[in-house]
């Protein structure tokens, strides 16, 4: 009888010590507030059965609604539904609301030519979010356990990564927490022996074929056996530290890009050297000269600005790795003027002149709404004696006004064109430049084709996307950053001119 109530009591303590482990992260991390309405994440699995049970444990001292959410994937067939209806009878059975939905992620997977596991993950946290902007819970606990972090810490780094990578999953994420990331695996499966609780085995965890099954099933138990038995532990704190150092650096880069990058037109544009030569990112009291310290810290805010600038402008999920910021860096110190790159998530990044430019692109082409949209034509009539042209597509305004020739002392400005009336066929049409187009600007030896010009001053392809020229007769007169033609000049025998001045809207 004593030996019974001796097993009796240490269940009941090592139940409690977990509780109460899980509860101080939650208090610890501000993951759950009293009244909040939490879902939570039950795949049918072990894990995430666990997490349902001990937060019903908690439900009173943390004062939260607590509802089940289950995410059908339809990767397994009858084996999917079948966890589905484990779930919602798990729901039932402790008096909770039961909220599903059903994707066939491996069809989406291919519609969009994604990794499956990562097309299964943006579709499940997708519906995490849902349900959070919904009202229907306004936390969603999932169940990452410290082996699942390990794992992930592992998989990043076989793949490459940085400091970022090395965080691994986060505890709280948006709408997400993860209360179990300090939790191992093996502690989750005896509450639930203890608890007399069933669960569902998922097969796909043993396909060793995918590398976080391998990563799972030989890497960790391997490392564990033969080189640090508390590497899973280790791997979890390395997490925890890169975490908290990444997010220090995070807001130095976030701090410098609020007034180094320019947005325009879904573009995200930074000077080379405002991206590659930051100096010194904070003051300090220890005195350094090496050069190598200097580059270090400088690095450091470089590779985080170019994550985030991507982030901010993909158009679709993509994992940046390390490899991938090192060939943009690359380019920024010694690439060429038009040099590009294609990076994962849909972005192109190239290089214009000294600035990197970063925008979006879909189904293979470069997203630039000049593409479509900046081709024009206005037809303009002087008869009033001047005109106004707004050019919504290159968000400027054109103004024409015709003024007695020679001009009066301050009607003229050395950068505005001004062209001979007399010699110009009405009405005027301001349009997009068009392959062929050619100019003799006043001051240069005979005609060129404004393509060659435009590359003489430098003048990206991207940029002269929609430049304006203007035409009499069929004949270029006049086109952006240039002097007037030749032949419709102003001269000594000008009597009325025409200047043309732009300016931004």
């Amino acid at each position: 009888m004593a030996g019974r109530r001796r097993r009796s009591v240490t269940g009941r303590g090592g139940l409690a010590l977990l509780e109460r482990r899980i509860l101080a992260e939650l208090k610890k991390r501000e993951m759950i507030l009293p009244g909040d309405r939490v879902g939570v994440a039950v795949s049918g699995g072990a894990d995430s059965v666990a997490l349902l049970l001990l937060l019903l444990e908690l439900r009173e001292k943390l004062g939260v609604v607590l509802s089940v959410v289950h995410f059908n994937h339809k990767l397994r067939g009858r084996a999917s539904d079948g966890d589905e209806k484990f779930v919602a009878k798990l729901a039932a059975k402790h008096g909770l609301e039961f909220h599903s939905t059903s994707v066939y992620v491996a069809k989406k997977a291919k519609e969009d030519r994604a990794n499956l596991e990562d097309a299964a993950r943006r579709a499940r946290y997708d519906y995490f979010r849902s349900l959070a902007e919904s009202g229907v819970c306004g936390r969603v606990a999932v169940a990452h356990t410290a082996d699942d972090q390990a794992e992930t810490v592992l998989a990043h780094l076989l793949r490459g990564t940085g400091l970022a990578g090395l965080g691994g999953i986060h505890p709280v994420a948006g709408p997400v927490i993860r209360p179990l990331l300090g939790i191992r695996r093996g502690e989750l499966r005896s509450f639930l022996r203890t608890r007399k609780q069933n669960w569902r085995e998922d097969v796909t965890n043993q396909d060793t074929k995918r590398m976080r099954a391998r990563i799972r099933k030989k890497l960790l138990p391997l490392l564990q056996k033969q080189f640090q038995p508390a590497i899973v532990e280790h791997l979890a704190s390395l997490a925890m530290l890169a975490r908290e150092d990444e997010a220090f650096l995070d807001a130095l880069a976030g701090a410098r890009m609020k007034s180094l990058v320019q947005k325009k037109d879904e573009q995200w544009r930074i000077v080379i050297d405002d991206l590659i030569a930051v100096g010194t990112p904070v003051e300090s009291n220890t005195e350094s000269t090496e050069a190598t310290d200097k580059a270090a810290r400088t690095r450091a805010l470089s590779t985080r600005m170019v994550r985030r600038i991507v982030a901010g402008v993909k158009a679709h999920a993509g994992q940046l790795g390390a490899g991938h910021v090192e060939a943009v860096l690359q380019m920024a110190r010694s690439g060429h003027n038009g040099s590009s790159l294609t990076l994962p998530g849909g972005v192109t990044v190239r290089r214009d002149r000294d600035a990197l430019v970063f925008h979006a692109i879909e189904n293979g082409s470069a997203r630039h709404p000049q593409s479509s949209q900046k081709k024009y034509e206005y037809k303009i009539d002087l008869e009033k004696g001047q005109a106004e042209v707004s050019v919504a597509e290159l968000g400027c305004v054109f103004r024409l006004r015709v003024i007695d020739w020679p001009p009066k002392r301050g009607e003229t400005r050395r950068d505005e064109a001004v062209l001979d009336r007399d010699r110009l066929q009405f009405p005027l049409v301001l349009r997009h430049w068009r392959p062929g187009d050619r100019l003799r600007p006043q001051g240069y030896r005979g005609v060129h084709k404004l393509k060659r010009l435009l590359n003489e001053k430098r003048v990206s392809r991207w940029e002269r996307d929609g430049w304006p020229v203007l035409a009499s007769g069929g004949e270029i007169v006049w086109a952006r950053g240039f002097p007037a033609a030749t032949e419709f000049a102003a001269n000594e025998r000008t009597r009325a001119g025409i200047v043309i001045a732009e300016e931004k809207i």
